[in-house]
């Protein structure tokens, strides 16, 4: 069974040249029909794809992290093939999740043809695996391809194996399925490869493409014995783009059937957020050059006063209410003004800094030249960000550009200075809110889609900046879990797979409530420290340390628990489960195109030991794509659940770049194919890489352009 996430559409990419777009095949990936190309999608290119080719239906989402490396995950609907036993999923038809991915080797010249490497079905099931080599050449509005390739892309078994000279097991490819979500390289390159290959058309108009398409595969060896006929081996289709963000292709395959498909795809990299039209204004600030036609109707000059006479308090509201920043003290070194506080709207830490440089411009004196911002984060200082205040008055006013701008911004490490406090503000005891929620498991045998909307209140008290109290009560409001009756197998203990008794066993659940305090520890060391209800399935308490320097592109941290498994009311009972979990982590900027890797070592929540591997790019707007894949010491045999280690992608949007307001939230999207009990870890509230975000200088210098805004 898969858990996955919902996240809202986000349309509106940035217009490119049509020779820069690709379209997607019926299996999802840039393709022709039933067959890939060498061809990428632009990077940060984020698709949806439902194709119907019976007696199939494929739900594919592919992804684009790299300029040179796809990720897609599917579904595959059998729709003349049972789940199993009408004594466990009753009608519903049979359901196949799979990964893919394809790396280009390298690009298209003059006389040289693009080539790509690739996938089907890696860590799935193994029923339509595949491996292939592709390469694609342009000449004028065709783009040729040619490939070959194994398994099910190649079934029609053209040539002998050319690397059965190296070994005589090439030349037979294993049958049947890998089994359950199990990674097997036992068919990699195994068997008789077929040809496969194919023509897209650029017509004229930009809204048509055709496709002649060479099928490798001849449908006599379909998996779970689905054999289909095929009176010719050639695929013909037509593309139409009825929006710049929504394909709709029409084909005729096998010579035998009619095939359509939807694709809804956007760039995530290249978004741009609405409007923030439920934004406030940021303050209009009054320069000293006055125009030659005099100052502009409704512009007055504010009255600005020596640091001493300043409304501090009025101050703070406004730093709240337009700068986002829930200010905790304002100080002064000199002709520097240091505002400490948390930012708790805006996504982007230039755009706050340079609200507040606005407001404290409308108020303070000309003795002040530089205006510094203290990203706090639950009562830990992280970074001073500082703004030239006649410099950034001259970028407002058009007389200096970015570039040279640049110069007169700062981040630097918060250390210990001497400082004149101008005023503290009070501690806000309790905050709360209410929202509606949704969550769903997808691919189970009960259902193909198992949801629930529910209604959460959430409420935090502060005992004091570093130590808060919270938690949320959620209630159901509608759900089809009466489906819900499957149980998936494990040898190990039920740390996870005991899913649906904690969905369906009560209408009203506390999933979280804990008391949490932070600490600075020391340059660059943080502490976090925990207790409670920390998440629907377990309570415990924790603590995790991180030492991450200022500046640099690593850091390293280590969180340990002890926890108990709760009851399946979600309420503030027990089981008797409970164990000592925990790992080791170092995370590392890559520097190659904003790739993170985060490798985790340690002991899982089933008693496993073990290694868990995640790899991410970050786009300069905050969208990020990752995959990550944990194998423990329990990995491969019997006991360690449905397949034999964990794995998944993901992807993690920004709520700034969906809403007309802004926002530091996030969404995040999870494909992760099955619920197992190997590899399992805790599911904390907070953690300390995340907290200390803001030590990211990269999303700060990226968007620097939004300090003006």
């Amino acid at each position: 069974m898969c858990c996955a996430g919902i996240v809202l559409w986000a349309g509106g990419a940035a217009t490119v040249r049509a020779q820069e777009v690709y379209t997607q095949s019926d299996f999802g990936g840039v393709g022709l029909m039933q067959t890939p190309t060498a061809r990428m999608a632009r990077e940060g290119e984020f698709s949806f794809v439902v194709s119907r080719t019976t007696p199939y239906t494929n739900y594919n989402v592919s992804m684009q992290p790299l300029p040179w490396l796809e990720g897609s995950f599917r579904y595959t609907n059998v729709s003349n093939r049972l789940y199993g036993p009408r004594s466990l999923s009753g009608s519903q038809t049979y359901k196949d999740k799979s990964i893919d991915a394809k790396v280009r080797l390298w690009e298209e010249t003059r006389w040289i043809p693009q080539v790509a490497v690739g996938a089907r079905d890696v860590g799935g099931t193994g029923l339509f695996s595949s491996e292939f080599a592709v390469a694609s050449k342009r000449v004028g509005p065709f783009d040729i391809s040619l490939g070959l390739g194994w398994g099910y892309l190649g079934a029609r078994g053209d040539i002998r194996n050319p690397l059965g000279f190296l070994d005589e097991r090439f030349d037979t490819r294993p049958t049947g399925g890998t089994g359950t979500g199990k990674f097997s390289t036992n068919k990699f390159l195994r068997g008789r490869p077929g040809f496969f290959g194919g023509i897209e058309y650029r017509s004229p108009w930009q809204w048509l493409r055709l496709k002649a398409e060479l099928d490798g595969n001849d449908y006599r060896h379909q998996p779970q014995n689905n054999n289909q006929p095929q009176r010719w081996p050639v695929n013909l289709g037509a593309v139409f783009r009825v929006h710049r963000n929504v394909d709709f292709t029409l084909g005729y395959e096998r010579g035998e059937v009619a095939t359509a498909a939807v694709t809804l795809h956007t760039n995530l990299a290249t978004h741009v957020d609405p409007p923030k039209v439920y934004d406030p204004a940021p303050e209009a600030v009054a320069f000293t050059s006055t125009p030659v036609d005099g100052p502009a109707p409704g512009t007055e000059t504010p009255e600005r006063k020596t640091p001493e006479a300043v409304d501090w308090q009025e101050t703070a509201r406004a730093l709240g209410a337009n700068a986002g920043i829930d200010v905790t003290r304002i100080g002064r070194r000199g002709s520097e003004l240091v505002i400490h506080g948390e930012q708790q709207r805006f996504f982007y830490p230039a755009e706050g800094v340079g609200r507040a440089t606005r407001i404290v411009d409308n108020r303070v004196g000309n003795d002040i030249d530089w205006v510094t911002v203290t990203s706090e984060r639950k009562g830990m200082p992280l970074v001073e960000s500082s703004v030239h205040r006649p410099r950034f008055l001259e970028l407002l006013d058009h007389r200096l550009d970015l570039q040279d701008f640049r110069r007169s911004v700062e981040q630097n490490p918060v250390t210990p200075r001497e400082e004149e406090t101008l005023y503290v503000a009070p501690l806000k005891r309790f905050t709360g809110g209410f929202s509606l929620g949704y969550q769903q498991n997808v691919g189970g045998p009960d259902a193909f889609v198992l949801y629930q909307i529910y209604g959460a209140a959430s409420g935090t008290f502060n005992v004091s900046r570093n130590l808060w109290v919270d938690g949320t009560l959620s209630v159901n409001l509608a759900n089809n879990y009466d489906k819900f009756r499957y149980d998936a197998p494990s040898a190990l203990p039920r740390v996870r797979t005991n899913l649906r008794q904690y969905l369906t066993s009560s209408d009203t659940t506390l999933p979280n409530f804990q008391v949490t305090g932070t600490r600075r520890l020391g340059d660059d060391l943080y502490g976090l420290a925990y207790g409670g209800l920390l998440e629907s399935m377990y309570g415990g308490a924790g603590g995790e340390v991180l030492y991450r320097p200022f500046g640099e592109r690593w850091a390293i941290g280590a969180d340990l628990n002890w926890v108990k498994q709760r009851g399946f009311r979600q309420d503030f009972s027990f089981r008797k489960y409970h164990i000592v979990t925990g790992q080791a982590t170092g995370y590392l900027d890559t520097g190659f195109q904003h790739v993170t890797l985060a490798v985790s070592v340690g002991r899982y929540l089933a008693g496993d030991w073990g290694t868990t591997i995640d790899v991410s790019r970050q786009f300069a707007n905050g969208t990020r794509m990752g995959a990550y894949a944990t194998i423990t010491n329990k990995s491969g045999g019997n006991g360690y659940g449905e397949g034999s280690f964990d794995k998944g992608i993901y992807v993690s949007i920004p709520f700034d770049l969906l809403l007309p307001h802004s926002s530091r939230s996030r969404a995040t999207l999870l494909w992760q194919p099955l619920i197992r009990d190997g590899g399992a870890r805790l599911n904390k509230r907070y953690t300390l890489y995340t907290l200390t975000n803001d030590l990211d200088g990269e999303l700060f210098d990226k968007n620097l352009g939004k300090i003006a805004d």
